[in-house]
């Protein structure tokens, strides 16, 4: 018999232990260190960075020679360290990536995403909702991400996965799918992981 639904389980209150803001900082921290995605002194983004779980993990790699930028549609709690920034942006929006450059004099290092729909509970729904942001996400990293760059995002498996996998091999030299151990036992998220950034595709005319 499967194991009831706990939304507190031993990853939240191991995070509440620890003084993070979500279970979702260990997802983060085991991908950074098994996939060596960034380095000290390198500039990262976090897409719908609220509450701020990525954003600790982060600043903590990076450290103060580094940047984190964080952005959400929502206020994100302050950190308290000088080389995190948030703010409150739409992607969709015409000025999202003018917004985000303003944050960082340099193109990123890494993008990281952890963006996710409202579920409804119609699992093609969600997948397809799920992938929507990950292009999203993709779409942002080709304006911002440096040559070589590196490239995280959480997707829902199912529906068009394959087809959004082959999305991300067109941009980088190497795709991984990561299912870190702190995701839920009966999650079908996992995390596409994009490494050595080639470039925005050419548009098909």
């Amino acid at each position: 018999m499967a194991k009831p639904y706990d939304p507190k389980d031993f990853y939240f209150r191991k995070a509440k232990k620890a003084g993070l803001r979500a279970r979702s900082a260990f997802k983060i921290d085991e991908i950074l260190h098994r996939q060596k995605l960034l380095r000290k002194g390198e500039a990262v983004l976090d897409l719908g960075a609220a509450p701020g779980g990525f954003l600790q993990i982060l600043a903590e790699v990076v450290g103060e020679t580094g940047l984190v930028v964080g952005v959400d549609l929502e206020p994100i709690r302050p950190l308290g360290k000088a080389w995190v920034k948030t703010a409150v942006v739409d992607l969709l929006a015409p000025e999202a990536i003018g917004q985000i450059r303003a944050l960082s004099q340099k193109p990123f290092d890494l993008v990281t995403s952890d963006m996710a729909p409202k579920t409804i509970g119609i699992k093609v729904t969600d997948e397809a909702r799920s992938l929507d942001l990950c292009r999203m996400a993709l779409r942002t990293a080709d304006e911002v991400l440096k040559l070589g760059g590196n490239f995280v995002t959480k997707v829902f498996m199912g529906g068009d996965f394959t087809l959004f996998r082959d999305e991300v091999k067109s941009r980088y030299t190497r795709v991984e799918i990561v299912k870190p151990k702190a995701t839920r036992e009966h999650s079908y998220e996992v995390f596409v992981v994009g490494k050595g950034f080639l470039g925005k595709p050419n548009p098909v005319r």
